[in-house]
């Protein structure tokens, strides 16, 4: 439902999100396909991993050392490229930034990062992470057995092994499982309040009925701006009139994600909301059917039930725990691998880069913009 295009940033830099990338897509393969959104979005992959290729990041020896970090930790050409092309496999966006020095040092900070990290992992957490990367691995497979060529040619085409891919999976979850273990009750609550404040979590029951200017599905002109205001003034005179509004959502509504439901959306997120829709959500009278609002789908006769702020539930503690652990593994990464870090043969980046655009961000991350989306 009517999707805010600027998402809110994870407290995980982008950079930092290439890493876990295998883990966060695998999430999102579990029940198939992409996951159904509430209100009818699915999230999928942006492109098929067999459109990469297998060429990898540097060449050379593959048994030649590039890096080598404290303790006697050493990365070689074939394991760093394995690492890259595990990524590529799940983002396959990444192949265009394989040979710039830039990505290739950010990637070298991250397998860094994990190594150290995941070796910290307790036997509790291990035993823990095990289970997960179990249930990932089956259904990574198969999801990527039922594409084209099998499972077999997804890995021929990104010149891996399944091996690759759960070494990845592995020090993931053992490094993420590690650093929520350092996350305190206390830490959570004081990240939820400082939240809750800033209104990330506050939510509504409000009912709509949508007048839009092009067609959901197709984005074929459905009105003008004057017919659509003209239908909605028609919606809301019948509303005045002691119309049923759930009925006359069914009959007027172009929201396909809330039309069935009477045009409601119970107890939602109203961040997800595009800037107008959110804006009445948050001021309008409760329970009062407003006059028409303009927003970038068309015009919305709205009726706000209640408005509230989210528990700190169990879900949302895990949420709020993750986003605390990624933030201190990318602070890590920042301020303890220079230490970490000995001798780097990797081509050095230019002090100044030209600005490219991320490769960090997930496909399952970016669910197609719809009227329905949530």
């Amino acid at each position: 439902m009517l999707p805010n295009h600027t998402s809110k940033q994870r407290l995980l830099s982008k950079k930092m999100i290439v890493t876990v990338a295998a883990a966060v897509v695998a999430f999102s393969v579990l029940s198939g396909c992409g996951s159904k959104k509430e209100g009818g979005a699915t999230a999928t992959a942006s492109a098929s991993p067999s459109a990469t290729t297998a060429a990898p990041a540097t060449t050379g020896n593959p048994a030649d050392v590039i890096a080598t970090y404290k303790d006697g930790g050493k990365i070689t050409r074939a394991e760093f490229n394995s690492f890259i092309n595990v990524n590529k496999m799940f983002s396959p966006q990444l192949a265009q930034y394989m040979t710039d020095p830039a990505f290739q040092q950010d990637m070298l900070k991250q397998m860094v990062t994990f190594r150290v990290l995941s070796a910290k992992a307790d036997d509790k957490v291990k035993t823990d992470a095990d289970k997960q990367v179990t249930e990932q691995m089956k259904a990574i497979t198969d999801y990527f057995g039922k594409q084209e060529g099998g499972m077999d040619k997804q890995l021929k085409d990104n010149g891996i092994e399944l091996k690759d891919i759960e070494s990845l999976m592995k020090m993931s979850f053992y490094t993420m499982g590690s650093m929520e273990t350092k996350i305190t009750d206390k830490a959570v609550q004081d990240a939820y309040n400082e939240q809750a404040a800033a209104h990330a979590f506050d939510i509504a029951t409000v009912s709509h009925i949508l007048i839009s200017l092009k067609d959901a599905a197709t984005q074929k002109d459905l009105r003008t701006k004057d017919e659509a205001l003209a239908r909605a003034k028609e919606v809301k005179a019948k509303l005045d009139n002691k119309g049923d509004f759930a009925a006359l959502a069914k009959e007027y509504s172009d929201d396909p994600g809330s039309k069935d439901a009477g045009g409601t959306y119970k107890d939602a997120d109203v961040n997800q909301w595009v800037p107008e829709f959110k804006q009445a959500t948050m001021t309008l009278p409760l329970n009062t059917v407003s006059d028409p609002v303009e927003s970038s789908f068309g015009y919305h006769i709205m009726k706000v039930e209640s408005r509230s702020t989210k528990p700190l539930d169990d879900t949302l503690k895990t949420q709020i725990k993750s986003q605390l652990a990624e933030k201190s593994l990318s602070e890590f990464a920042e301020t303890e691998y220079p230490k970490l870090i000995e001798t780097n043969n990797l081509p050095k980046a230019e002090a100044n880069p030209a600005p490219a655009a991320s490769p960090a961000a997930s496909p399952a991350a970016s669910p197609a913009a719809s009227p329905a989306a949530k």
